[in-house]
C-alpha cells in the first residue's frame, strides 16, 4: 500500500534508477512535487517529475523514499499492468529475497541478515545505482566472451547484448537461427535479433542456451558494459 491506499502492483526492477509510480496515481495521492529529473533508458533520456512524501507498506514492512518519480501525464509511458516500479532505493534499503519458483518475496534488515546455505555468492559491484556481475559466455571451439553485465530483474528476457560486444565475439554466428525484433523502455525501441548463446556462466554456476536479444545498433546498457541479464534467466534461482 501507498499512503493508506488500496493494495497497488509494482514491478521489481534492479535496473531502474529509481522507484516510479504511474502518473495518474502520484497526483491522486496528494504527494509533494519536487521538481524534475531525467530518467536514462534503453534508447535515450526522459524528463520525469518529481514527488516527495511516499510512504510504502509492505505487510507491515516500511518504506519511505525521500523522492519518486512519474512521467507527466502527457507522456503515454507507464509500467503495463501496474501501479509502478521499485527502483534502486528499495533495493538498497533491504535484503530482498526473491524466489521466482514460489512466488514469494521476502525482506531482511540488513543490519541483523545474515546469509545461511549452500547458494553461489557472486560479487556485486556497482556502476551508480545499477549492480553488475563478471560472467560470460561460453562457446565450444573457442575462448569465452568475458563482459560486465548489469542485473536488471525488470528486464523479461534472458541476456540483451549490445552490439558492440556482440561483433567483437561473434556472438550472433554462435546462436543458430535468430529472428528479428525489437526491446523497447524508455527513450523508445531499439532493434535486436533474438535467438540463443551456447552458455552462460555466472561464478561457478552455468546456464545452457539461455535466450538472447542481440541488438543491431547501440547497446542496452553504457559503454564498457556487454549487456544485461534479465529475469528469463534470474528465474532458475533465489
Amino acid at each position: 500500500r501507498l499512503n493508506d491506499s488500496e493494495p497497488l502492483r509494482f514491478l521489481l526492477d534492479t535496473g531502474y534508477s529509481m522507484t516510479m509510480l504511474n502518473g495518474e496515481l502520484a497526483r491522486s495521492l496528494d504527494l509533494r512535487r519536487a521538481g524534475q529529473v531525467t530518467i536514462a533508458g534503453i534508447a535515450g533520456d526522459e524528463q520525469a517529475d518529481v514527488f516527495e512524501g511516499a510512504r510504502f507498506d509492505f505487510s507491515g514492512v516500511a518504506f519511505a523514499p525521500r523522492r519518486i518519480a512519474a512521467f507527466p501525464p502527457q507522456n503515454s509511458r507507464r509500467p503495463r499492468g501496474r501501479d509502478g516500479i521499485l527502483g534502486s532505493g528499495f533495493f538498497k534499503t533491504f535484503v530482498v529475497e526473491i524466489d521466482p519458483q514460489a512466488k514469494t518475496l521476502r525482506l531482511h534488515e540488513p543490519k541483523s541478515y545474515t546469509y545461511v546455505g549452500k547458494g553461489e555468492i557472486i560479487p556485486l559491484q556497482f556502476k551508480t545505482t545499477t549492480p553488475f556481475v563478471e560472467a560470460r559466455i561460453n562457446v565450444p571451439g573457442r575462448g569465452p566472451a568475458t563482459g560486465r553485465f548489469e542485473i536488471d530483474t525488470g528486464c523479461d528476457g534472458g541476456l540483451c547484448l549490445g552490439s558492440a560486444f556482440v561483433a567483437a565475439h561473434q556472438l550472433d554466428k554462435s546462436s543458430g537461427e535468430t529472428k528479428g525484433g525489437v526491446r523497447s523502455g524508455v527513450g523508445g525501441g531499439m532493434r535486436t535479433r533474438l535467438g540463443r548463446v551456447p552458455q552462460l556462466q555466472l561464478g561457478g554456476l552455468t546456464i545452457d542456451e539461455p535466450l538472447a536479444n542481440f541488438f543491431q545498433d547501440g547497446s542496452p546498457v553504457s559503454e564498457g558494459f556487454a549487456g544485461h541479464i534479465g529475469m528469463d534467466v534470474l528465474q532458475h534461482f533465489k
